[in-house]
């Protein structure tokens, strides 16, 4: 299964597409969108849309996951970026593309086994399990690659538990 983790931010939205068949993982792709601060917020928005349309047209994934926007302490325009993302990675140009959404501590849970991981350590987990040989210098893209492998353990085990 191919899935396109994304990491939601209105400056900056990570994203991450990883191949894998729920235990081992490869990285296919991994970036971040970036906007103008001083643009609009509705560019900013329809920039975040058409970017993660044109990845979903490039890597045709068969999931797509978020991490989940919790208003507590953050700005509304994050929480309208994710929503944003949710909306353009949900739509994909008519892709149809199924999209599950993550809590940060599941998705911490998932991939350090520690819901209240750093950065750092989301960071280092993300290397050693698409074995790369060196950290993902984007924590935006470091994140959503963990949104994704957090997508792909547990529509395995969700397989597997059906399976049985």
């Amino acid at each position: 299964m191919r899935v396109l983790g994304i990491d939601c931010g209105s400056a900056r939205t990570g994203y991450g597409i990883i191949a894998s068949d729920g235990r081992l993982h490869r990285m296919v792709a991994a970036g971040t969108i970036c906007t103008n601060a001083k643009a609009p917020f509705e560019k900013r928005l329809l920039k975040i849309a058409n970017e993660l349309r044109i990845l979903l047209r490039e890597h045709a994934p068969d999931r797509a996951a978020v991490e989940g926007v919790f208003l507590f302490g953050q700005r509304a325009d994050g929480a309208e970026a994710g929503a944003s993302a949710r909306r353009g990675a949900a739509g994909g140009g008519g892709s149809g593309v199924p999209l599950a959404e993550y809590s940060p501590l599941e998705v911490k849970t998932s991939v350090v086994g520690y819901g209240r991981a750093e950065k750092a350590q989301v960071q280092l987990m993300v290397q050693s399990l698409l074995k790369l040989d060196h950290p993902i210098e984007s924590e935006d893209a470091a994140d959503a690659l963990a949104v994704a492998i957090c997508h792909a353990t547990h529509e395995a085990t969700r397989a597997r538990i059906e399976q049985a």
